[in-house]
Order: structure tokens, then C-alpha cells, then sequence
């Protein structure tokens, strides 16, 4: 969440009913065939008409709202609101199950997190943590979700398929972000009030499933992170994590530990033990850390000095800090490793930064007070949840000249967080 969310106050939008007849076909469905049937000599006032997708595919872009305690679905296909789901008190992060079809809702203000079948597009089940939650993080198979509990300093371990608590931690003061690492073995928290990294060995045990095994400190602020798996190919290698120190201008970086019989273990012991490995200066007040799919190369979003810092992942050297906008507060990159957007909180718009070129490429108009951002599945949409508008800016990628809005789509008061679960029916 950007720092100046708490200040949005306005009356909550009215929010549109869900359909209960859908049009003969999806409206990205329609444009394309009719893109089709248009003469081969206007074909190229369309480069890039939108997908053909099958009957039995269905993708959702969630919306959590906090002042309305829903979340609001967005069909994709249909570009068009689906359903407004009721859930806990003041929705705040939203995360998806890799495995199945299930989106997760955060409840900051009752203490849960609403289980979101994304099937029916209904709350399921209800499981409640301790205080105050505001982050779930999903295990890479699906099984375990990790919940960090910043009224309580603890984190949560939920069975997701028997949707329970299985039990809990001791963290930092504040914990609020949660990752896994890839290889399941790991799992990091960033503590806001301690400034400071909790590191904990995932177990099979349902009576103890984690292990504090280490803490690394001096780093005010601790709330972002990105972790990066080892180069190596191979299972259990280590990896690092890039923490954003947000009351300072650094970011602190963690070895964490490889397994003593994988090649990098073997290699150097060294590397068989979790190790703090530096602190590198950024721009001010960095909010977030994006990592490049490939993981050669991570980027903060310095929301207090309008600026971006590039740092490789290889060498943890920060390869540049550049200028991109007023208060960016989010930030994503592209399948293709190019291509970082950036939502501007302060400027109303979203930018996006060619790494290759070293430049802002594209700026689009957004809602007011742009936040958090994902890509539909294919990535042909770029969408952003505007807090201050509580709407959702549809930006069309791949359009004959460039970047551009498409739509705006209602989602409810105080956009906290935005995902995206796409799926076909009967998987």
C-alpha cells in the first residue's frame, strides 16, 4: 500500500450489478473476429487485434476494496464487471493459488482471510489468523499459505486445502510481507518496526511447519521484497532476497542458505548458511522491489525521490537510478525482460520504462492515484487499480501505435490491491 493511501476520502462509487446473460460473444472474442472479416487492405489500421479464446476459458481480475469490505470481479474476456463479493473487514492484499482455482483476500479490520472460489466467484470459506494481517503469500504448490500479522508479530501457516490455521511464529515488530523462496525450502519476512528480515526453514510438521533459523537487522522500514533463486538450474541452489529499507534510500541484501548437498553448496560451504551480503543505496524511500522473470536484475519503486534504481542481481551492484514520475508506488516487468511499468502515484498515470534502452518509452493517463498494478495472462492488458477513483484503468498493450487506456472498469472504494486468476471450466 503507498504511504499516502490513508489520506483517499471520498463517497463510496455505486456499484454495478453483475449480468446475468452474457452478450453473444466476449467483447476481445468480437473485436477479433471482426478484425478478420475486415478487407486485407485495412488489415493494417490493426496490427494487433485481441485473442480468439475457447468456450471453457475464463480469467478474473480481482479488486480488494477497502472501505466497502468486497472485492470486485472482473471478467476479462467480457471486459466487463462480474460480480461484487462480500468479505471481511477492509480487504487489503489479494493473492492466487498457483494450483487451484482460488483467490485469497486478506481481511485487515476482522482478523481472516476469505477463501474466493474463482469457479462461482464466492466466498467459500472464512479462516481467521491473529491481528491485524495485511499480506499472503502461496506456496509455489499451492498447499501452504504464510500470513504475516503486524498487531500480533507473528505469521500464520494456513493449510489451504483444509483451509485452517495450522499454527504460527514469532517475527519482528510489524511484520507485513511474506515470499517463498522457489524452491519451497524458505520463507522470508520483512518486519516495518523492527527494521528488519525474519528467515525460516518451511517443514513438513503440521505441529511446527516453521523454524526461525535466522534475523537480519538495520534495515528501518523493512517492507518490500523480491527473492531471486541461485543461477543455477539446480533444486535447492540458494537464492537471494532484496529487501526495500522504506525509511531510508537502501535496499539490504540476503544470502539465503543453498542445501549442503547441491552443487553450490558443495562449491563453498560459505554459501551453505544464510549471510547478509550488503546494503546498496537507492533512491528515497523505496516502496517496492520487481524482479525481472529471467532474475538477472530486480527494480525499486522510490516513491520519495520520483525515481526508479536498476541493481543486477548477479553482481548486487545498483546499475543505475533514473527519474520516472511523480511518487511511483508499484512497479511489474514483462515476460519479455524489457518492458517495466510503473504506476505514478502522484501523477495520475502509468509509465513505462524500457530497460534495454535505458528511457521512459510510453506514459498513459490513469484514474487518480494509480496503485497497485498486474498483467492479464497473455499480457496484452496492463491493469491498474486506482485508489483514488476506485476504478480500474485497462491499458491495451500491444495497439498499432503504442501503449494506450482501453477502458476503465468500477471496482468499489479504496482499491487496495489488484491479481489476476485466469482458468479453464472443468480444471
Amino acid at each position: 500500500m503507498s504511504p499516502e493511501q490513508n489520506e483517499v476520502s471520498q463517497e463510496e462509487r455505486r456499484l454495478l450489478p453483475p449480468r446475468t446473460e452474457p452478450p453473444a460473444l466476449p467483447l476481445r472474442r468480437w473485436a477479433a473476429g471482426l478484425l478478420l472479416l475486415l478487407p486485407l487492405a485495412l488489415s493494417s489500421c490493426s496490427r494487433s487485434p485481441f485473442p480468439v479464446y475457447p468456450a471453457s476459458y475464463h480469467e478474473f481480475a480481482y479488486v480488494s476494496n477497502g472501505e466497502s469490505n468486497t472485492v470486485t470481479a472482473l471478467d476479462l474476456v467480457y471486459l466487463r464487471q462480474d460480480r461484487v463479493i462480500q468479505v471481511g473487514r477492509q480487504p487489503t492484499g489479494l493473492t492466487v493459488n498457483p494450483v487451484r482455482n482460488e483467490v485469497y483476500a486478506v481481511n485487515t479490520g476482522s482478523d481472516s482471510v476469505s477463501v474466493i472460489d474463482a469457479t462461482t466467484n464466492r466466498v467459500v470459506s472464512t479462516i481467521g489468523v491473529q491481528r491485524t494481517p495485511y499480506f499472503l503469500a502461496v506456496s509455489p504448490d499451492g498447499t501452504r499459505g504464510y500470513v504475516p500479522n503486524s498487531g500480533s508479530n507473528t505469521v500464520s501457516v494456513l493449510d489451504l486445502e483444509r483451509r485452517r490455521q495450522l499454527g504460527f511464529a514469532s517475527t519482528g515488530d510489524g511484520p507485513g510481507v511474506a515470499m517463498v523462496a522457489p524452491d519451497n525450502q524458505t520463507l522470508v519476512v520483512s518486519n516495518r518496526i523492527s527494521g528488519s528480515l525474519s528467515v525460516y526453514t518451511i517443514t513438513d510438521s503440521r505441529e511446527r511447519p516453521l523454524e526461525l533459523r535466522n534475523s537480519f537487522s538495520g534495515c528501518p522500514g523493512a517492507t518490500g521484497i523480491a527473492v531471486v533463486a541461485d543461477s543455477s538450474s539446480e533444486p535447492d541452489s540458494g537464492a537471494k532476497a532484496f529487501v526495500a529499507c522504506s525509511a531510508t534510500h537502501q535496499v539490504m541484501v540476503v544470502w539465503l542458505s543453498a542445501s549442503p548437498t547441491s552443487w553450490r553448496g558443495r562449491q563453498d560451504p560459505f554459501l551453505q548458511h544464510d549471510h547478509l551480503l550488503c546494503f546498496l543505496d537507492v533512491g528515497d524511500t523505496p516502496t517496492q522491489v520487481a524482479a525481472m522473470p529471467n532474475g538477472d536484475e530486480v527494480f525499486t519503486t522510490n516513491f520519495g525521490s520520483d525515481s526508479i534504481s536498476e541493481i543486477s542481481t548477479w553482481t548486487n551492484e545498483v546499475l543505475g537510478t533514473y527519474p520516472i514520475g511523480s511518487k511511483p508506488a508499484s512497479a511489474i516487468i514483462g515476460n519479455d525482460n524489457a518492458s517495466l511499468w510503473v504506476s505514478n502515484f502522484g501523477a495520475d498515470s502509468a509509465a513505462m520504462y524500457s530497460i534495454d534502452d535505458g528511457r521512459v518509452e510510453s506514459s498513459v493517463r490513469t484514474g487518480e492515484r494509480p496503485d497497485r498494478l498486474t498483467f492479464s495472462s497473455d499480457q496484452q492488458l496492463l491493469l491498474i487499480a486506482d485508489a483514488g477513483s476506485s476504478d480500474v484503468a485497462v491499458i491495451r498493450l500491444q495497439g498499432k501505435n503504442g501503449p494506450a487506456l482501453f477502458t476503465m472498469l468500477p471496482s468499489g472504494g479504496h482499491a487496495n490491491d489488484i491479481v489476476v486468476k485466469s482458468f479453464h471450466a472443468g480444471t
